[in-house]
């Protein structure tokens, strides 16, 4: 028998799902890979649009404390559409490599990558994006110079592994960069944010998207129920990594935490 082509998929989050800690669904990797390929078309607009074009402006600080160099690999986890790939590969390492959980990201990322280099033919720094998983990299020990996640390790089923992860593959001397979204510390705006984020981003941005996978329901939610500040920065350090840094951005909204390995 024939399956009715009018069935809907079921939500990768409903309401009832996003009552409690999302993080502590137990399949909850399954459901972001599915948010993530059914927001992928509409993930760049989104971004652009509900961050008030800012969040170009975070990957490019996020570049700039990592401090990249010349002889230097760079790999970026949970690259999506590779936005802060491609903002390293402006700053000629000696290669950039992009991994994402969803191979409906990598396409896209691929074909931008096809129209970045037509637009920077003096860049010649050599750029892979591929399918990979945070919590196990397909790289051996000690073989980058950086790793950066933008956005990324908030949707983790297992956050304490990647980072670990991130150590193992680290060249000694080598950088984690994560840049997570945060809330802002002060009361008057923590509120004002909080109503943007909660009451009105959802509803635009599943506008924006078509979006039925409850991804922007989702996204408030997992900000709200994440690690703090302190835990990223304990984590961090439990990995191993020293001289640990936060660089809060936009009144505190997003927080880049820098690392080193020993």
């Amino acid at each position: 028998m024939m399956a009715d082509s009018t069935h809907q998929a079921q939500p990768a989050w409903r309401d009832e799902d996003l009552r409690d800690n999302p993080h502590e669904t137990a399949d909850k990797a399954k459901r972001v890979r599915e948010m993530f390929a059914a927001i992928a078309r509409s993930y760049d607009i989104n971004n652009r649009v509900h961050s008030l074009w800012r969040d170009q402006a975070w990957r490019k600080k996020a570049v700039k404390l990592t401090e990249p160099k010349p002889a230097e690999t760079v790999l970026d986890i949970a690259c999506g559409t590779g936005d802060l790939t491609l903002a390293f590969a402006r700053q000629s390492p000696a290669r950039v490599i992009g991994l994402d959980f969803t191979h409906q990201m990598t396409v896209i990322a691929n074909d931008k990558k096809q129209l970045w280099q037509s637009a920077h033919p003096s860049i010649k720094t050599p750029i892979s994006f591929g399918d990979g998983d945070a919590t196990q990299l397909p790289l051996p020990d000690q073989s980058v110079d950086i790793v950066s996640i933008a956005f990324g390790i908030r949707n983790v089923a297992k956050p304490e592994q990647a980072i670990a992860e991130f150590y193992r593959i680290l060249r000694p001397g080598g950088r984690v960069c994560i840049l997570e979204f945060s809330l802002p510390r002060n009361p008057i705006l923590r509120a004002g944010y909080n109503f943007y984020f909660k009451h009105i981003m959802p509803r635009t941005a599943a506008l924006i998207a078509r979006d039925r996978s409850g991804a922007y329901k989702y996204l408030p939610r997992s900000v709200n129920t994440f690690l703090g500040r302190e835990q990223m920065v304990t984590m961090l350090n439990e990995a191993g990594f020293c001289n640990i840094t936060q660089k809060p951005m936009t009144f505190g909204i997003a927080v880049a935490y820098i690392g080193q390995k020993k």
